[in-house]
């Protein structure tokens, strides 16, 4: 995991990182704000009328997502946060004849780089080789036959699973939920809040991370559209979701700035414990160079310097890793 900073030396331009609180209400074109797609474009589609995101489930289709970079990397030592709208007009599962069963639609946090490899199969629940890893995630399963069920789930970085399931609990098309998702660090807790045309809505069970559950990696807020590959059930599902809220940690390098005073390129930032800190160079914009780390053990000012200057034609960068 990394989240790259910039300097450049000798205009000492700097780039930092994104904001603790990102909210999104689609009033504008959300490419602008960082929006990316990744997968089968077509199942998002951004309604400037109606100020809101159109969103296709369908899990005939490869993996695809709505997603945002936070700038940042979430683990189970952070406290984060989601909230956002869910509105459906059309659901149906079981449409695939060989998968009968339910499968869910998803909004959450996850792990880009796994997300977007090719062995990931988020039905087919734990397996070494293609089970999903590294997610946080508001989950929902149309009736099938047992009842709807809502389950918040967080999926470990080696692929353990911890999960609650509320049923029968129908996500009825036509009305307007608000959903709020927060993960407490101090008690290991994801918990999940929802109303429905602004009242409240059934309460949810808390979901507890066990002393055995090792940890995650997430990167990014996604709206998914899972593949059904591995799994035992499909969904086709329509509706719009909008009004997100997304609460992280601040983001790990702060008033970042450099200076060069005699021969010497100082940055100078603010620093989280938990992360290495690494200064990079590069001359000709093809290949960086490792100058100087560091990693903290408290949060606080800190700063690298590269003593060796090739000239005063280069770019440097900071790059925050969390191990």
């Amino acid at each position: 995991m990394r989240i790259c900073l910039f300097l450049l030396s000798c205009w000492t331009a700097a780039s930092v990182g994104e904001a603790a609180t990102l909210q999104e209400d689609f009033a504008s074109g959300p490419a602008a704000h960082g929006w990316l797609v990744f997968g089968n474009t077509n199942l998002f589609r951004w309604n400037p009328s109606n100020e809101n995101l159109e969103v296709t489930w369908d899990s005939s289709q490869t993996n695809s997502y709505f997603h945002r970079p936070l700038g940042t990397v979430l683990t189970r030592s952070d406290d984060f946060g989601l909230a956002f709208d869910l509105r459906l007009s059309e659901i149906a599962v079981g449409v695939n004849p060989n998968k009968r069963s339910t499968f869910e639609l998803a909004v959450g946090f996850l792990n880009f780089t796994d997300a977007a490899s090719t062995n990931f199969e988020r039905g087919i629940g734990v397996n070494s080789s293609y089970g999903p890893r590294n997610l946080a995630e508001f989950d929902y399963f149309p009736d099938s036959g047992l009842g709807a069920t809502i389950s918040p789930t967080m999926i470990s970085s080696n692929n353990q699973f911890a999960a609650g399931f509320d049923f029968p609990l129908e996500l009825t098309g036509g009305d307007l939920f608000h959903i709020a998702m927060t993960y407490t660090a101090s008690n290991q807790t994801f918990a999940t809040s929802i109303t429905r045309n602004g009242q409240p809505f059934r309460p949810i069970k808390d979901v507890k991370l066990g002393a055995g559950f090792t940890d995650f990696r997430l990167d990014a807020i996604a709206v998914n559209s899972y593949s059904d590959a591995g799994a035992d059930g499909s969904i086709l599902a329509r509706g719009v979701v909008d009004n997100f809220v997304v609460a992280v940690p601040d983001p790990p390098v702060a008033n970042l700035t450099g200076v060069l005073a005699d021969g010497v390129w100082r940055v100078q930032f603010t620093g989280r414990s938990a992360w290495v800190y690494t200064l990079e160079r590069t001359e000709e914009f093809q290949s960086w160079a490792s100058v100087s780390s560091v990693a903290p053990i408290v949060d606080g000012d800190w700063s690298l310097s590269d003593t060796n200057m090739p000239g005063l034609k280069a770019l440097y960068r900071v790059r925050a890793d969390r191990p």
